[in-house]
């Protein structure tokens, strides 16, 4: 079955020439505007904000951009993708075949509403090759091989945990099966952990033990934080009188906004560490908030702002470059 192409700009709704800035810019707007915790149609946000997440997850990292940008020239919206070898992807979010099941036939396994499209993973996902089950042999014949897949997990998500229902859809030769899930995602999951649901995986031969399946952690990129192990990264944007007067700011954390103080004299690039607000973790303290400062100047001035800021620079005493 094929797979469909995606264009990653035209989700976006930037130029193929766009830079890392225009590019972030657009993320964050789209972020903001169907993230599912704020939009009225929740069904329909969830699905474009995992589009848009994908879509930054490419475009915003060089190395994947390249490869992209390097197929795109071959291809137009709408054409079929054949995915790695010349040989077609099964579609869905997420596609594995196990390079040895049980029970004979070749089976391949889609996952919905748990992870990237299957573009994406032919692209860039790396595909689990089948393990047996742990423990080996059950008590009447051999286990069936684990799965594993991706599910995308936002910070919201990863602060407050959650019930998410993900849909396995098996195929072995002709023989179809779907069967859905309630995954629940608690409190302090990390990227890259992995949630487990016993015996979900591969059904075995002979009467055996079904393996299990594993769901690998992928924190959704979010418009407002970077993620540093459990501390959350704010950049925030000051007027030029703000950080030579200070001020009293309003910034954003994931249960409400906070205020915090700007010094008088603050640098572009001052880090400002607020204890407790970042996400929590099963087995330990809650990481921190860490606001980054960013000098942010106007695009246009009236003709009494002008004159008001070339008064300053001929009362000024300061001179950057001595």
């Amino acid at each position: 079955m094929s797979v469909q192409y995606k264009d990653y700009y035209q989700i976006l709704g930037v130029p193929r020439g766009a830079d890392a800035d225009e590019i972030k810019k657009s993320f964050r707007k789209l972020a903001r505007e169907f993230h599912p915790d704020v939009a009225k149609d929740k069904k329909r946000a969830e699905e474009k904000f995992k589009e848009i997440n994908e879509a930054y997850e490419v475009l915003s990292d060089p190395a994947k951009r390249k490869k992209y940008d390097e197929l795109g020239a071959d291809w137009k919206s709408g054409a079929d993708f054949r995915g790695a070898g010349g040989q077609p992807g099964f579609s869905g979010s997420r596609t594995w075949r196990p390079a040895g099941p049980a029970g004979g036939g070749e089976p391949e396994f889609e996952f919905g509403g748990a992870g990237f499209s299957s573009f994406f993973e032919e692209m860039f996902g790396s595909r689990f090759r089948g393990r047996p089950g742990f423990g080996g042999q059950g008590e009447e014949g051999e286990r069936g091989q684990d799965i594993e897949g991706d599910i995308v997990v936002t910070l919201e998500e990863a602060m407050h945990g959650s019930i998410r229902e993900v849909s396995v859809r098996y195929r072995v030769g002709r023989t179809v099966k779907n069967e859905t899930h309630q995954v629940k995602i608690p409190p302090g999951v990390t990227e890259g952990q992995k949630l487990r649901l016993s015996g979900r995986g591969e059904a075995a031969a002979n009467g055996g033990l079904a393996g299990d399946l594993y769901l690998r952690v992928r924190l959704a990129k979010h418009p407002d934080f970077e993620v540093e192990g459990y501390n959350l990264i704010h950049e925030a944007e000051l007027a030029p009188w703000e950080a030579v007067l200070g001020a009293e700011i309003s910034v954003p954390t994931l249960d409400g906004r906070a205020k915090i103080k700007i010094a008088a004299g603050t640098q572009n690039g001052q880090k400002l560490r607020v204890r407790g607000r970042g996400l929590v973790q099963r087995d330990g303290p809650r990481g921190d908030l860490i606001v980054v400062t960013s000098l942010a100047l106007p695009d246009k001035v009236s003709d009494a702002e002008k004159k008001l800021w070339e008064q300053l620079a001929r009362e000024s005493r300061f001179h950057p470059r001595h």
